[in-house]
Formats: structure tokens, C-alpha cells, sequence
């Protein structure tokens, strides 16, 4: 109740007491280009406020304030920012001269409103949508990112559960939960699915960020620096803030249209797969005469599976299996041969001609009919080894988004209404390790030839943003309430439980889980023009309450029944055998249900304070200090501080540097998260691992400590530099991150099969082996960050602009692993951080990338061109001598655009030009198994799609 009476008189007090200027003048004028033309939708801003508005679609604006004289900044992407003396209040022609983007106001990196990517004291990269919508070759964001920011790291998984539909991503090769996400700088709530299967970014949680549609985006700013004493927990690597567009009475319509064409499409064959159609329209309304405006994203997709697997090399059928052929065209009831009169058994081996060498036993005849029959069988049943082949490569998607932006202003003193919201669902796809007929796992009777079981998926992700900003006497607030919800349901599909024999359906209602998020924010902030050079003070709080639930699935999707039909509970009862007596699994195959033992629903709360001091000491050397306190409800308190400054040694030559302390917060997910998962290992050999929560009587047994934040050190230094006669900008960091109990997924514990303790736990689980999150390491990332940016004017009316980018990083385990003395007495330090687990966060990722990309544009044509340098990459396994390096490789994207008239634009290219593909697995590293993976499904460089072929049409109309 008290927090709700100190909220409600936050708002009154805004609502009520922003102060009415005393003498208002009003200035009014137009923003021009270097033609004389009218430039709309230019920032125009009483430099040190928030008070301004922006120029109309003739590019003339009206700005009312206080008393004079003020500086005016003028800003707009793709122009240089300006500032502007203003004295009196006669009309103002303003000229911009186009420019990069390191000119523009940027939101991040400081709350100071006056400053500049270029002048910021940490390296910020600004990605300009709509310049990448007309010439890229990608549609969703991740892959958007992936190409054009060298320390973003995103792939398409496959063979991964839920990760197949949701993909992870990282910012300067740290985990997916250490960059924080912020749309219009507020954050975005994560994922409500965690990394748990063999990818790079396992045990962690990230942002879905393909939920946000490409085209409701004005710009991206990526912030390559840690930032948790400003932005709080999750912010150790970085931010990525998204700025939504504000453009009114626009249409932009556009259809995308492509696909892979590839020599390695349809299982190798060659030719045409993974069709994707993507349709997007943004259209924005003006609202009042003040600026005011509504701007709406529709956005939907669709795209199709593909398959990189060519031939199953492996076994498929056995003795028994020729025995089952012969019993089911007799139409012979095949469950009767599973019992211990094995008579029929006899029958029909004889009929088959099967030389059983005087077996008369079942267990005389388990030891003959084990034999394999493969080939054989393949040609009596008419059918080939690529039959049984799985489907590796990307999930089948059909997702639709929606967005929306919004701005009212009140009055002319700055104080506004302000909204964003998103709804997004999406329907995936994909499908697992094929179930063959010679398995336990496959119940013939109902599957003769076994089969290939399916993940449906249905991603829901929605969000809403209010707030009010205005001025209480010269402070500028911002109060805002920001809420996100994400949910994950499985429908398993095309599957059985095997240990229910015939009863069992073949499509199961998994469950899902889903994590929400609301965060209350209150920021101030003032400028004061006359202190040293300007100085500029922040100060603010934030409530945040999360929660993180997860749902039963039906109870056959989780359960392990015995041949009576009796739900297993202790690892003395014995489940339904096969012929060989061998255990049938119990649960929905490729993804065993969420049990009522898994239900649950956690929540807690965060409450921070933050101070942000930005001053220019001098004209040349300008100094940021923040400080932010944290208190979680569930695990205590944090304090940590940065320290950042800029020396402007010349005109056109900056030095920066920053240090700072940091933290993240064990996610809900991975204080809370507990399933039973089906994980193949390096040989496709499967097994049932459950997921239990650090606070489980497990996790006891075990030796377990219980999670605690990550903390974080970091240090960055570089510079930036302008050669305004070459029209070239550049910029330089280098930078180190000390990570302290780090969180990681652990390799997977046995119970010694002897009834323990752990033996029944692992049993009511339907697990064989138990897998937790620990803080088990202390790593070490360090790294260099390099960007030029060159533009060159051809003639009249042609124009090269060049951006070469490139990020050179290395993480790397520090220390001894962090183990209790349980575990080192029980010899189980190397299980709880195993080999494979050092490789995904260490080498399973390139730690170099290089970007160069041209883009030229002449009368109505632009040509687009990019070349992309991917570093090697090393094979996640548990054994050392199976680790096989994949080298670098270089993709190129290629793009030809035609402005047809001034509302249509054709475009027509193709990313990954050349087909390349990464490096084939070695047969003699071990790792392809039996042919199922020609390429690892567990060191990502760029995907395994090859050559995508593009066309895309755009309206335009104003």
C-alpha cells in the first residue's frame, strides 16, 4: 500500500505541478538539405531539455521557450547534428549536411540529452534500419544483426527442442543473457524459454528478438560496453536499444519474397528449399498540431523447413523386425509377440527363413534375432536409408507481429503523453532424431517402420509501455510503466509413449511455461549549461516484479507406465519391456510433458536507485560517473558503479575510456526451470536428463550450492577519429571483462542404480541422469572493436558509401571450477563443468568477424554489396580428440535495387552469393553420426542454409 500511495503521488505531481513559463517566445523556421529542400521529420530541441518539436513535411518547425537567447540542436539520421545560436525570434533557415550516423543524438550510453554517438565516452554502433529494409537480403532481426554488427552473434539452431524456434544471441561473445535489451530505452522482458540442449549459449536465457518486426524500427543503437550501473542486471556485455519509428502520413508496404538455392538443398540433391515470403507495412498518423503522431507495424511470415542430412548410414532393422514384417502380412496381432510364449516367435522366423540355430528360448532367440538385417529389409519393404533421415536444418515458421508507437504532447513546454506496444504469436516446427524400428524407443505394433517425431510450437509474446514526461520546475521526468509477457507451448506430434503400448495417442499437449515482466520507472534529469561546460545530472528509480511459471502437459506426455498400465514411481517397478527386454521410455518422444511435479509459478521483485553525472570538465575532456543500487527479493543486494571519460585532443580526434563494475541476476528461469529432457549424445545415442532446481533435494544429495549473481569487472579504452577531407570516420576499442561465478548448465549425474536415494528422485523424474544451473567458473572475455566508415561523391548524382567493421574477442575459463567438496570427493568436478561446456562459451562461436559492405547508389539504381569474415570455430564435445576445428569462411551478399518511380522500388539479390557452406564433419573426428550431421549441429558460424535468392517490392507512398 505504500508503494502504491508514493506512485499515485508521483503522478499527481506531474500531472499537476509542471510549472507555466513565464515568458514564453515563440521560434519558428525550416530545416533545409544542401538543395534548399525542405527536410521533414528533423529533430529540433532546446539543447540541455526535452523541449522542441520535430519539422513538418515541409520541413518548417515552432519551438516556444522560456526566454532567449538558447542553442537549437538540430538532428535527423543520415544528417550531421547542429547546434544553432538563436537570439531574437526572426524566421531561421537552418542547412544540415548529410552525414553518418555517429552525428546522431543517441539514447543509450548516457543520459545527457545533448550527446552524440561520435562524442560518447563508450563505443555505440547505430544501425539505420531503413537504409538495411531496401538492400539487405535479411528480414528478421537477429540475421539482420548477425550481418551487419560484427560483435552480434545469432544462428539458426538445429536438432535443439524450443531452441529451433526461438534463436539465441550474444554481443561481444558473452552469453545470451548478458546483453540487455531496451525498446525506445525501456527494458524488454526476455524469453520465456531457456537454452538447455547442445547450443552455444546453453543454461542461458535471451531476448526474442525476432518477435519485434524489422520494419516498425527507425534505427538500432548497440552499445558495446557494460552498463549495469546505469541500466541494471543484464547489461554486463552490452545494451541493444531499438528506437521505433515515429514517420507519419507514410505508407511503407513491402513483400520479401526468396529462397535457398543451393547445391546442397533437399538432402544434398540440390535445387530449391526453405522458401520464406515475409510482408510488412508501417503506416504513422500526426496527432494535434505539436508533434504528435501514431505510428502502426503489421508484419507477417513464413518459412518453410529445410534439410541438410543426406543418407542414414547406420543400422535400421534387426532379425526381429524381418519376424514382425512376416506376423503383420499374416495379419498377426504384433503385440502378442512381445510375451514369453515365443511359439509365434518361431513361426514366423521359420517362415522367414531365418536360421535360428536350435533357439528355443526367449533368451536364445533375443541373441539370434538381435543380428542385423538391414539391408535385407530395406529392399523387401521397398524402401531406401535416406527414409530415416531426420530433417536438419531450420524449423518451419508462420508467425505474424504488430506494433505500434505513440506521442502526444500537451503542451509547448515539452510535457507528453507516451506509448509503445507489441503483440506477436508464432507457430513453429521442427522435428527430432528419427526413432528406428531396431530401438526400444519405437513401439512397432504401431510404428512397423518407426518414425520421426515433431515439435509444434506456439510463441506468444505481447507488451505494452505508458508513461508521462514533463518538467517539474527545470527538471526534466520521465515516469513510465513497461509490461511484457512471453509464452512457449509444446503439441508433440507424430510421437508415442512407448511404455503405454497400444493406449498411448500419437499427439500429446506437452505444456509450456511463459515469464512476464512489469518495471515502474521514475528518471529525472537536468542540464546545467552554465557548471564547468555543461553538466548533466541523472537520478531515478525502478520497481520490477517478474514471474516465471510453467504448465503441466497431459499426464501419458510425462509418464513411464509399467506393462500393467501403472504410472512408475520408484526405481524398483519395472516399465514395459521390448522383446530384448529392454526399458520402453516413457513420455512424449523428442519432448517428454512438463509433470504437476514441474508446475509452478515464482515471482519476485527488484527495487533500484540509480545516479548518473555527465559533465564537460572542459572544453576537450568531459567525464561520466554512475552508481546504481539493486535489491532482489530472492536473493539481495547489489551496488555498482561506472567511471567513463572522453578527451577531445583535437577537432576531429577523440579518446575514451571506462571502467566499471557490473552484475546479473540468475535469470527465474534458471532458479526455477525443472523438466526431463530426451539429449543425444555425440553418437546419437539418447537419454532422459532431468532438470532439477538448485534448491532440490537433489541438488543436495549432490553437492549443489545454491545460485548466486554474477558479478562482472570491466575495462575498455579506445578512440574515435574524423578525416573530414576524406570523409572518413573511424573508431577503436579494445576492452576486458572479468566475470565471477559465472552460470552455466552442468554436465549430466548418474544415480548409481542401487535404489538410492537419487535412484528413486531420477526414476519419478523419468530421468536416467540430472543436470542443474551452477555458478561453476570465472571467465575472462577480452577483445578489439574496430569501424570505418568512408563516403565518396561520383560525379553529380552518385555516391559510395563504404563501412568496414571488424571484432577480434576471446572468452576463456580463468581459474579452477568452482566446486563444492562434495563433489571433488565424489570425483565429479569434470561432470559438474564438462569439456563440451568449456567449448560452447570458449570456441562455439567465431571469436572474429570481419564486415565490409559497399553501398553505391547512382540516378535510380543502388548497388549493395558485403562480404563477411567468419572466424573458426571448434566442435562442442566432451572428448578432446573429437574436437575438430572448423576454418574461417567469407559470405557474400549481393544486392540490385531500382528505384522505379518515386513510391516503387525493385530490388533483386542473393546473401551467401557463392553457396558457401562451413567445413564438412571429418568421418575421423567421430561426430557425424552415422551420417545424421555432414555439418556440426554445435559450433554455429553462419548456418548451413547456402545460397538465398531474394526479391523484394517496396511502396512508398507519401
Amino acid at each position: 500500500m505504500k508503494e502504491n500511495y508514493l506512485l499515485k503521488n508521483v503522478v499527481i505531481t506531474l500531472l499537476f505541478m509542471l510549472p507555466l513559463a513565464m515568458v514564453a517566445q515563440t521560434i519558428k523556421g525550416k530545416v533545409t538539405d544542401s538543395s534548399g529542400g525542405g527536410l521533414p521529420y528533423v529533430n529540433v530541441i532546446e539543447k540541455g531539455t526535452t523541449n522542441g518539436s520535430v519539422t513538418d513535411i515541409n520541413g518548417e518547425f515552432s519551438v516556444t521557450v522560456e526566454s532567449l537567447p538558447i542553442k537549437l540542436v538540430v538532428s535527423s539520421m543520415g544528417y550531421a547534428s547542429k547546434e544553432v545560436n538563436v537570439t531574437n525570434t526572426n524566421y531561421l533557415t537552418i542547412l544540415v549536411n548529410e552525414d553518418n550516423s555517429l552525428e546522431e543524438v543517441v539514447v543509450i550510453g548516457s543520459r545527457n540529452p545533448n550527446r552524440t554517438a561520435i562524442d560518447s565516452p563508450v563505443p555505440i554502433d547505430i544501425v539505420d534500419m531503413k537504409e538495411l529494409a531496401a538492400s539487405s537480403p535479411q528480414v528478421n532481426l537477429n540475421q539482420i544483426l548477425n550481418f551487419v554488427a560484427p560483435s552480434f552473434t545469432s544462428n539458426t539452431q538445429t536438432i535443439s527442442d524450443g531452441t529451433d524456434h526461438i534463436d539465441p544471441a550474444s554481443l561481444r561473445g558473452l552469453g545470451p543473457d548478458q546483453v540487455l535489451v531496451l525498446i525506445n530505452g525501456k527494458r524488454r522482458h526476455t524469453s520465456s524459454l531457456i537454452n538447455i540442449n547442445g547450443t552455444f549459449g546453453r543454461g542461458s536465457v535471451g531476448t526474442d528478438l525476432n518477435a519485434i518486426p524489422a520494419a516498425s524500427i527507425k534505427r538500432i543503437e548497440v552499445l558495446r560496453d557494460g552498463a549495469a550501473a546505469q541500466y541494471g542486471s543484464d547489461a554486463i556485455a552490452g545494451v541493444i536499444n531499438i528506437v521505433l519509428n515515429e514517420s507519419v502520413n507514410e505508407l511503407a508496404l513491402v513483400v520479401t519474397t526468396g529462397a535457398n538455392f543451393s547445391k546442397n538443398a533437399n538432402g544434398q540433391t540440390g535445387g530449391v528449399d526453405g522458401q520464406t515470403t515475409n510482408i510488412s507495412a508501417n503506416y504513422g498518423l500526426p496527432i494535434g498540431d505539436k508533434g504528435g503522431f501514431i505510428n502502426f507495424t503489421g508484419d507477417f511470415d513464413v518459412r518453410e523447413a529445410y534439410n541438410r542430412m543426406k543418407d542414414w548410414e547406420g543400422t535400421i532393422f534387426n532379425l526381429y523386425n524381418t519376424v514382425e514384417r512376416f506376423a503383420n502380412d499374416d495379419g498377426y496381432d504384433l503385440t502378442k509377440l512381445l510375451d514369453n510364449d515365443v511359439s509365434d516367435v518361431i513361426q514366423y522366423a521359420n517362415q522367414a527363413g531365418i536360421n535360428l540355430n536350435g533357439a528355443t528360448t526367449k533368451s536364445q532367440l533375443q541373441g539370434v534375432l538381435s543380428g542385423d538385417n538391414t539391408t535385407a529389409e530395406l529392399a523387401a519393404r521397398g524402401l531406401e536409408s535416406k527414409d530415416f533421415n531426420m530433417r536438419v536444418g531450420q524449423s518451419k515458421v508462420r508467425g505474424g507481429r504488430f506494433f505500434a508507437n505513440f506521442k502526444l504532447p500537451l503542451d509547448d513546454n515539452g510535457t507528453e503523453l507516451y506509448s509503445f506496444a507489441g503483440l506477436g504469436s508464432r507457430d513453429g516446427n521442427s522435428a527430432g532424431f528419427y526413432r528406428l524400428p531396431n530401438q526400444s524407443r519405437t513401439y512397432t505394433p504401431a510404428y512397423i517402420n518407426g518414425f520421426l517425431p515433431e515439435i509444434n510450437s506456439t510463441i506468444s509474446d505481447k507488451s505494452l509501455a505508458v508513461g508521462i514526461k514533463g518538467k517539474i520546475g527545470e527538471w526534466n521526468v520521465d515516469f513510465s510503466n513497461t509490461y511484457g509477457r512471453n509464452a512457449f507451448d509444446y503439441m508433440i506430434g507424430n510421437t508415442f509413449n512407448a511404455s503405454q503400448g497400444n493406449a498411448s495417442p500419437t499427439v500429446f499437449d506437452a505444456g509450456g511455461f511463459a515469464f512476464s515482466q512489469n518495471t515502474v520507472n521514475l528518471d529525472l534529469n537536468k542540464f546545467y549549461k552554465n557548471t564547468f561546460q555543461g553538466l548533466g545530472v541523472a537520478f531515478g528509480a525502478e520497481y520490477r516484479l517478474e514471474n516465471y511459471e510453467i504448465t503441466a502437459g497431459e499426464e501419458a506426455s510425462y509418464t513411464q507406465y509399467t506393462a500393467t498400465g501403472e504410472a512408475i514411481k520408484i526405481s524398483t517397478q519395472v516399465p514395459l519391456l521390448d522383446f530384448f527386454d529392454a526399458a520402453r521410455p516413457g513420455g512424449s518422444q523428442v519432448f517428454p510433458g512438463f509433470s504437476p511435479s514441474n508446475e509452478l509459478s515464482r515471482g519476485r521483485s527488484s527495487i533500484a536507485g540509480y545516479l548518473d553525472l555527465d559533465a564537460d570538465l572542459t572544453e576537450a575532456v568531459s567525464l561520466n560517473f554512475a552508481t546504481r543500487f539493486e535489491d532482489y527479493s530472492d536473493f539481495g543486494s547489489t551496488v555498482n558503479f561506472k567511471l567513463a571519460t572522453l578527451i577531445k585532443a583535437s577537432e576531429n580526434f577523440r579518446i575514451r575510456a571506462s571502467f566499471n563494475t557490473g552484475f546479473r541476476a540468475p535469470s527465474l528461469h534458471q532458479l526455477n526451470f525443472n523438466s526431463t529432457s530426451t539429449i543425444f549424445d555425440q553418437n546419437g545415442d539418447p537419454q532422459e536428463v532431468g532438470t532439477f532446481a538448485n534448491d532440490s533435494r537433489a541438488a543436495q544429495l549432490l553437492g549443489i550450492p545454491q545460485l548466486k549473481e554474477e558479478s562482472s569487472t570491466s575495462f575498455s579504452a579506445g578512440f574515435t577519429a574524423k578525416l573530414p577531407d576524406a570523409n572518413i570516420t573511424l573508431t577503436l576499442d579494445g576492452y576486458v571483462v572479468n566475470i565471477d561465478d559465472r552460470v552455466v548448465y552442468t554436465g549430466q549425474f548418474e544415480g548409481p542404480g542401487t535404489g538410492t536415494e537419487l535412484d528413486n528422485l531420477l526414476t519419478q523424474a523419468n530421468a536416467s541422469a540430472a543436470s542443474f544451473f551452477a555458478n561453476a567458473i570465472d571467465t575472462q572475455s577480452k577483445g578489439i572493436d574496430f569501424v570505418i566508415t568512408h563516403k565518396a561523391d561520383i560525379g553529380a548524382n552518385s555516391r559510395l558509401k563504404t563501412d568496414l567493421s571488424a571484432t577480434l574477442s576471446k572468452t576463456e575459463q580463468v581459474g579452477d571450477i568452482n566446486a563444492s567438496a562434495v563433489l571433488e570427493n565424489a570425483g565429479l568436478v569434470s561432470t559438474y563443468f564438462p569439456e563440451d561446456s568449456r567449448v560452447y562459451l570458449e570456441e562455439a562461436v567465431p571469436r572474429t568477424k570481419l564486415n565490409l559492405t559497399n553501398s553505391f547508389t547512382t540516378g535510380k539504381f543502388n548497388i549493395f554489396l558485403r562480404n563477411v569474415y567468419f572466424g573458426e570455430v571448434t566442435e562442442a564435445t566432451t572428448v578432446v580428440a573429437n574436437q575438430q576445428v572448423f576454418s574461417s569462411k567469407v559470405v557474400t551478399d549481393l544486392s540490385l535495387g531500382y528505384k522505379a518511380t518515386d513510391a516503387l522500388t525493385l530490388t533483386i539479390g542473393a546473401n551467401n552469393l557463392f553457396d558457401i557452406y562451413p567445413d564438412m564433419a571429418e568421418a575421423s573426428f567421430g561426430n557425424r553420426s552415422d551420417g545424421r550431421f555432414d555439418w556440426s549441429r554445435r559450433a554455429q558460424q553462419f548456418g548451413i542454409g547456402g545460397r538465398f535468392l531474394f526479391a523484394r517490392v517496396s511502396f512508398n507512398l507519401k
